[in-house]
């Protein structure tokens, strides 16, 4: 099939609740091709990990509300049967989750866990299945694979754990990959160790990749396409190169002025973003980001009234959900943000 292997067309996912309903994603839509990677990025609350269990089928229908299309190499899953999606999930999609302790069951041993979710796809005996389970654990860098096939998730470190996971996500050869979080909890040198790990797979298995984070040092190390969300909504996407370097939404300047910098000493604290996120069941009229923007007063009040369309901006497959004009993003940009930033 030619064409994207992953495709998002107006995704919305709610959750009806006593106070109200919950609209975590609002009309969201992307396309993914294979041995590409896309980086999600946001705030706690913007609709990031709902979108990737949305992707892998895991919202119960009974509590939540999913309508729009997602095309994963030619099959629609949001219409399929629950056994088709169960079938294509952990064989040609996989997730590697945030919290691997909690993510693997504390009661069997982390090789029994890998064994089991290749046997799902695949009519192998247990030792067949074990030794390739021993084979995922020593490709990921668990040293004495042989031995520590045995061991419970408890008796690996935070990076160990981290590992076992993303071999139990790789061990069906996934071409669709969901990092959410990948490198939470994990000091500095095991995160890079995590992201050349990925990087590397990725490129073995030609897969497609989706990291979903709120930390744009990970999102700059390996993401090929950047989606910036904001209440359950896409305000910003665009290639890295243009998100990192030509950025246009007063949000993704917020995220860039958070950001620590490494490469000259911090003499200065941090600027975060006023503010809190907005409530996904109520949220601001108008543009979502307008009580926490700066440049609200000079959308000539379109920014509390009216909710500004994504369209496309400057540059190559860049979209932008903002009231200002083009032009005036980019003046500001250049003159009032990045010089700013470049002086933290």
């Amino acid at each position: 099939m030619s064409g994207p292997f992953l495709e998002l067309k107006n995704l919305k996912i709610s959750f009806p609740t006593d106070d109200g309903v919950v609209h975590s994603v609002d009309g969201l839509s992307f396309s993914l091709e294979r041995g590409k990677t896309l980086g999600i990025v946001g705030e706690s609350g913007s609709g990031k990990s709902v979108t990737s269990l949305g992707i892998l089928g895991l919202h119960n229908k009974r509590n939540a509300d999913v309508s729009g299309e997602i095309w994963l190499d030619g099959d629609e899953l949001i219409r399929a049967e629950p056994e088709r999606v169960r079938k294509l999930r952990g064989n040609k999609m996989a997730m590697i989750f945030q919290d691997p302790l909690s993510s693997m069951h504390p009661y069997y041993s982390v090789g029994h866990q890998i064994v089991e979710a290749y046997r799902v796809h695949h009519n192998v005996s247990k030792k067949v299945a074990r030794k390739h389970a021993i084979d995922m654990l020593g490709k990921v860098g668990i040293p004495q694979p042989d031995r520590r096939v045995d061991d419970y998730p408890h008796q690996f470190s935070g990076g160990m754990r981290q590992r076992a996971m993303i071999a139990m996500a790789l061990v069906n050869d996934p071409q669709l990959l969901i990092a959410d979080e990948p490198t939470t909890a994990l000091d500095v040198t095991v995160q890079a160790q995590i992201l050349d790990l990925m990087h590397k797979l990725q490129e073995e298995f030609n897969s497609a990749l989706i990291i979903i984070t709120h930390d744009l040092g990970v999102v700059a190390e390996l993401a090929d396409d950047v989606l910036v969300m904001y209440g359950g909504k896409c305000i910003e996407y665009g290639t890295a190169s243009t998100i990192f370097e030509r950025p246009e939404h007063p949000y993704t300047w917020g995220l860039l002025g958070s950001m620590p910098r490494i490469d000259r000493p911090n003499l200065d604290r941090l600027v975060p973003i006023p503010g809190l996120p907005p409530s996904l069941i109520n949220l601001p009229s108008g543009c979502a980001f307008h009580p926490r923007c700066a440049y609200e007063p000079r959308t000539a009040g379109l920014g509390k009234t009216v909710a500004p369309e994504l369209v496309p901006a400057g540059g190559s497959k860049h979209l932008v959900r903002c009231h200002l004009p083009t032009e005036e993003r980019q003046r500001i940009w250049l003159e009032e943000v990045k010089p700013k930033l470049e002086a933290q």
